[in-house]
């Protein structure tokens, strides 16, 4: 039977061009590379899975883990999904990323992928000014899509949103989209690392060649509309025994809450994991009355499905999913 306690997992880096150095300097990242794009925080992906830093797995990824534990430990609500469904990232994004777009399930399986790609962005830094494309800012029919594209012209139907600390964008599957330049976001997606990318600015990758492009996959996959969400988190803050928290998305996939937390009780029942991701603070995870794991900024733990009551004692504000 496996053995039920919180986890403190390492992040797998990437290095992508448009990266800055933040998460290493700041959140506490580890990596050689000279730049940080992104930190899977929580991560069962082949292409970049979290490590156990502590207890009885220490050293096994979070795939060997699951493999080891069964997949009682993701909860039952996770029962409907092929494998674990969410993966958790932090992206610092100096420079603007290419506009992409993401597949459905549908789509995705027929790839032979478990998932397609739904996520939400909470914005949790940004420099003054600094924007994003959410979608069109009207509907338009698929052959102007394709003709923009080839003439370089499609940014002029982009829905261009300004970012501000604490905005929540949902990304449905098949929305376009592009995180702009001088914005830290946390990410909370489907389990895929399936990207179409649709215009990359003319920039070349570190080999100087163009990145590649998807343009094909794109057409098919992309919803030619505006979006229907805001950049609002889905509730309001609400007070509780020990701190605050307000909902920022709920969907089949996961539920997101950013959590201010002082003093605060929480279960992790068998429906589901929790993950918990430190932005900023410190704090103690208290099991059996001792101080269990300290949570310091840009650090994630993952509690498995059934392991009960733990408490988070601190000063600090971090985002809780679970599905």
């Amino acid at each position: 039977m496996a053995e039920l306690y919180p986890m403190a997992l390492r992040a797998a880096c990437k290095d992508y061009i448009w990266g800055g150095t933040r998460l290493r300097t700041e959140y506490g990242q580890q990596s050689s590379a000279d730049k940080v794009a992104e930190s899977w925080m929580l991560s069962s992906h082949p292409d970049g899975p979290s490590v156990v830093m502590n207890g009885k797995y220490k050293g096994l990824t979070l795939p060997e883990y699951f493999t080891e534990a069964g997949h009682s430990v993701f909860g039952t609500d996770c029962a409907r999904f092929p494998d674990f469904p969410v993966l958790i990232k932090l992206i610092d994004a100096k420079e603007r990323l290419s506009i992409q777009v993401h597949p459905d399930d549908a789509y995705a399986r027929a790839l032979g992928e478990p998932f397609g790609k739904t996520e939400m962005w909470y914005v949790v830094d940004c420099k003054p000014g600094a924007s994003l494309y959410y979608g069109f800012d009207h509907a338009i029919p698929k052959e102007e899509f394709q003709s923009r594209i080839q003439d370089n012209t499609l940014e002029e139907v982009l829905n261009k949103v300004p970012a501000h600390r604490g905005d929540v964008f949902f990304i449905t599957a098949g929305t376009l989209h592009a995180i702009g330049a001088g914005i830290l976001i946390a990410e909370i997606q489907q389990s895929s690392n399936l990207t179409y990318r649709i215009y990359d600015y003319g920039r070349l990758g570190k080999d100087g060649k163009p990145r590649e492009l998807h343009i094909a996959q794109a057409l098919d996959v992309t919803r030619l509309v505006r979006p229907t969400r805001s950049s609002q988190p889905q509730g309001r803050p609400e007070a509780v025994p020990g701190g605050t928290r307000t909902l920022l998305a709920s969907c089949n996939i996961f539920t997101v809450y950013k959590e201010n937390i002082l003093n605060r009780e929480f279960q992790a029942g068998k429906e589901s994991f929790h993950s918990v991701l430190c932005l900023s603070g410190e704090a103690s995870l208290i099991r059996d009355g001792k101080e269990f794991l300290r949570l310091r900024k840009g650090g994630s733990i993952f509690i498995p499905a059934g392991y009960g009551k733990y408490r988070i004692q601190g000063n600090c504000t971090a985002l809780m999913t679970e599905v």
